[in-house]
């Protein structure tokens, strides 16, 4: 990202973000340039970020949306840190393993997240009250940055406008290509969350190549087209931190911020704000759908795109008739290892027989089957990718990045088809579950379960919703019954994690929890037990 670029959209009193609850709260990129040279600055005088050369120093931020959380991610960047994000949602437990896995130099919070983090910054062992590395950033008019002290106050403004330091410009390919600037954490398949590894070329890539696109079809088909964007979706994901943080220079459009989800709010917003383009996720579509609050507020909505779990062809059809005159829903599909989206849809194409699109321009895709060798089309098979987009591995861990490339391929742990040009995702080798677009580990889940005294073995998979259109947590437990049940369990789950890792699909016990000869879960016979009761439910 580069605020001269001459590709950007942008021009120097665009506003790119702005407050939906107050849009006079808002940056152009006048602004931007001046508060990120002053936050670059701060960052190195005060935590010396970057100093020992760029890639190296991790600054973690736990916040909710905000309008000047774009500044603090390329203040991080421009000073040669890397941004790394935590759900909002996370526990002290949760961060601290975080911020202890990334070896974080400081974590900067909002105020809404300062109990949390000064929490996790004490488990880590960082010392009273964070150890003067845990700031708080500010949300309204003024731009601040203040530590929190030993003593639990805030110190002055770290941020001096008068100390700029300059945003490095790169021309270097291969230092472009093998930069670290953001570290985004993964639920990992078999064990805990994963930091993936983006670097500028990947961010870069990811903007213009569907940009393109976009541009494209502006310039042939929709010159009056005027970008804007609502931010509703989590920024400790790949689609916040794409969509939110550097799409909308490339695009020269607004993003108008909410500070956390709420349908109500969600409908004033994108009618009060005109919006024209969103990216968000299946559940929402659903509301769309099925609420009847939604009468005109996406009139003005142009392009939809949907991702992060299928979208079903009857909901496709009922939440686009809900939207713009001439706005169909697209799907994409992509992971946080290709920095998103892998596949986009053409904007001068439809298709409503439940593909994710075709692959985007650049990259390359092949399906295989368990024998590593390349399957018919229209045959399933484990999709593999590489391109400009795919991430430079695991962060601090070569067993994965062994598992999970063959040279330049990327193994998704996604089983597709491919027909007709397009992707048909048809089952996840993966067994990441997905709550509302939020990623749960089974793995998590399941360590945390057998540290309880009383719960002997235990394993944990996804079941699909009565609606069909969310996954929820089922653990399967051995335990004595008469020691402990189903609700001390759901209990014990829920004072410990996140409020999307709860198990909404309940608990079951067993004798015995299903495994093969080497030790592993078999997930699959849990699935055939689990339609099995759904199948005595109905």
């Amino acid at each position: 990202m580069h605020l001269d670029s001459e590709y950007s959209c942008a021009k120097p009193d665009t506003v790119i973000h702005a407050s939906a609850i107050d849009p006079t709260l808002k940056l152009n990129v006048a602004h931007i340039r001046r508060f990120t040279e002053a936050t670059s600055s701060a960052l190195r005088r005060h935590f010396n970020i970057g100093a020992d050369g760029s890639g190296q120093d991790i600054v973690s931020v736990i916040s909710m949306g905000n309008y000047l959380l774009p500044v603090l991610f390329y203040g991080i960047v421009g000073a040669g840190g890397v941004f790394s994000a935590a759900s909002a949602a996370s526990t002290p437990g949760e961060l601290s393993k975080q911020i202890q896995g990334a070896q974080s130099k400081i974590l900067i919070c909002v105020e809404a997240t300062r109990e949390v983090a000064v929490k996790a910054a004490e488990e880590a062992g960082w010392g009273k009250n964070g150890g003067n590395r845990v700031v708080v950033m500010s949300e309204g008019a003024e731009w601040n940055l203040q530590v929190v002290g030993e003593d639990g106050s805030l110190g002055d403004n770290l941020v001096d406008e008068k100390k700029r330091l300059l945003w490095r410009k790169i021309t270097d390919r291969k230092d472009l290509e093998n930069s670290l600037v953001v570290l985004i954490y993964s639920s990992g398949t078999t064990g805990l969350p994963k930091g993936v590894k983006l670097s500028h070329r990947n961010l870069v890539a990811e903007a213009i190549i569907p940009g393109d696109m976009f541009k494209s079809w502006i310039s042939t088909s929709n010159p009056n087209f005027e970008y804007r964007t609502i931010a509703h979706l989590p920024v400790a994901h790949i689609a916040g931190i794409q969509g939110y943080f550097i799409n909308p220079f490339y695009q020269g459009g607004t993003v108008y911020w909410m500070p956390r989800f709420s349908f109500p709010e969600f409908l004033a917003y994108n009618k009060k704000y005109r919006i024209t383009f969103f990216f968000t996720v299946p559940p929402i579509y659903l509301l769309i759908a099925k609420s009847p609050e939604v009468t005109d507020q996406f009139k003005t909505l142009e392009v939809a795109i949907s991702g992060a779990a299928p979208l079903g062809k009857d909901l496709q059809h009922a939440a686009s008739a809900k939207l713009g005159p001439n706005c169909f829903i697209s799907q994409t599909w992509g992971l946080s290892e290709t920095t998103g989206s892998a596949t986009v849809m053409p904007l001068d194409m439809t298709d409503d027989t439940g593909s994710v699109s075709p692959l985007i321009p650049n990259m390359l895709a092949r399906i295989i089957d368990d024998d590593g060798k390349d399957v018919k089309p229209g045959q399933p098979g484990e999709v593999l990718v590489k391109g400009p987009v795919v991430c430079k591995g695991y962060y601090k861990n070569n067993a994965a990045n062994r598992e999970s490339f063959t040279g330049d391929w990327f193994h998704t742990g996604d089983i597709a088809e491919f027909r007709n040009g397009m992707f048909y995702i048809v089952d996840r080798k993966k067994e990441l579950i997905k709550y509302k677009g939020l990623q749960v580990a089974p793995a998590e889940l399941e360590a945390l379960l057998l540290s309880h005294e009383e719960i002997l073995d235990a394993a944990v998979i996804g079941v699909e919703t009565e609606d069909g259109t969310n996954e929820v947590p089922r653990a399967y437990v051995v335990a004595d019954q008469k020691k402990i049940g189903t609700e001390a369990i759901v209990e014990f789950v829920k004072g410990k994690v996140a409020s999307h890792k709860q198990l909404r699909g309940g608990v079951v016990f067993l004798d015995a929890i299903p495994k093969s000869a080497a030790g592993k879960i078999l997930r699959k016979d849990l699935r055939v037990l689990a339609k099995r009761e759904k199948g005595a439910k109905l």
